[in-house]
């Protein structure tokens, strides 16, 4: 499976639901994605879906050796919706709706990544 080359076409080939797109065939992965795509700091990040969560990197691939995945995830499979730090080191939260769970992801971005919040 080939990754988008920019966060933009990530973003597009997720709403879509283009075929062999990462996450495509997940039912519970489209209400997600839209309401993460509604917060503009989530909606400049490069969207990756695996094994049931929906990562915000930084950039769009190649990948560096560092640091590019950070932030806040959701694990998609809700309701509840669960948001944990980066490499499952601490539950944040378990929210009833996506767009709370969007929102809380956004309100735990890192500062140093150019967020909304913290920046």
């Amino acid at each position: 499976m080939s990754e988008a080359p920019d966060i933009a076409t990530a973003w597009h080939w997720l709403l879509e639901r283009r075929p062999g797109t990462r996450g495509a065939t997940h039912d519970a992965l489209p209400v997600v994605v839209e309401a993460a795509y509604a917060e503009p700091s989530l909606r400049a990040r490069y969207p990756f879906p695996t094994h049931g969560t929906l990562h915000f990197l930084r950039s769009a691939p190649p990948w560096p050796d560092s640091d590019h995945d950070e932030a806040p995830f959701i694990l998609y499979g809700g309701p509840p919706y669960q948001v944990y730090s980066s490499g499952y080191t601490d539950l944040l939260g378990e929210c009833a709706t996506p767009a709370e769970a969007a929102a809380l992801v956004v309100s735990h971005l890192p500062a140093h990544t150019g967020g909304e919040r913290g920046v």
